[in-house]
């Protein structure tokens, strides 16, 4: 059965992909709906939802567009979740897969740094990291990278371990394969399937870390994002609700939805799960 049909059976994974294709439809017609900068001034503050056609889902507290910054706001966090998992599984699977091939010092040296940052908590140490290389953007998605690089190092590690020892990797040694073919080329192949189901849990977790983040007013304050409307909505939480709370439910769908996905690919790529299916 191939992984696509195992996860066309798993209701969790179907339920996952429709949720997140809400949100990319969000991200992707933002610019189509909204043409204009959804950080600018459009109407009378507070206008609350569906009181202006305008503004189906009103306005903010200096009269911004609500629904303008929840579509570009899609587009922002789905930007910085795409680029910190990827930041994130390339740093975790290139130190997991050299300690777990060479062992010996390599491993020592390589599970001591892995343990120096996750002796610091994530968010601390990202807090550290924007204060010393700022709040734009793209840096953002780099240090929230780095920040979750760990638990995917450790899980690379654990398969490497059970891998470099099997049959097929002695056969390469023999035939005088490079160390790097064998790593890259025929262990992480067979190494990849729990890294890539831990993917979704660094995507769901980064997009809550900049959420957090903007709350915080740590952000970058020229892109509209669903922590800085979150973040805006504070100030107002008693009299107009609704500015904190449409971003925080568009934030619990995303993360809920990856997550769902995530449980899916679990189900999909584990072969006892297989087997009972």
């Amino acid at each position: 059965m191939t992984l696509l049909k195992s996860l066309a059976r798993s209701p969790s994974a179907i339920i996952g992909a429709v949720l997140l294709l809400i949100v990319l439809v969000m991200a992707a017609s933002a610019g189509w709906l909204f043409p204009n900068d959804p950080l600018s001034l459009a109407g009378r503050p507070l206008q609350a939802p569906f009181a202006n056609p305008r503004f189906p889902l009103g306005t903010d507290s200096v009269g911004r567009n609500v629904a303008a910054q929840l579509f570009y706001g899609a587009r922002t966090s789905l930007l910085i979740g795409l680029i910190s998992t990827v930041v994130a599984i390339v740093i975790g699977i290139v130190v997991g897969a050299l300690a777990g091939f060479y062992g010996r010092w390599i491993d020592t040296a390589l599970m001591r740094v892995t343990e120096a940052f996750q002796t610091v908590p994530s968010f601390i140490l990202l807090l550290l990291l924007v204060v010393i290389f700022g709040s734009h953007i793209e840096t953002l998605a780099l240090t929230i990278g780095i920040v979750s690089w760990t638990a995917p190092a450790r899980l690379t590690r654990a398969e490497f371990l059970t891998l470099r020892n099997r049959e097929f990797v002695q056969a390469c040694r023999g035939l005088g394969m490079p160390n790097w073919r064998i790593i890259f080329l025929e262990i992480l192949p067979n190494a990849l399937p729990p890294v890539i189901v831990y993917a979704s849990v660094v995507m769901a977790f980064s997009i809550l870390l900049e959420s957090a983040l903007a709350f915080l007013g740590l952000s970058d304050p020229n892109v509209a994002s669903w922590g800085n409307l979150i973040a805006d909505g504070r100030r107002v939480l008693r009299t107009a609700a609704y500015v904190a709370t449409l971003p925080g439910l568009v934030i619990l769908i995303t993360v809920l939805s990856i997550s769902l996905i995530g449980q899916g690919l679990n189900d999909a790529m584990n072969p006892r799960l297989r087997r009972k299916g």
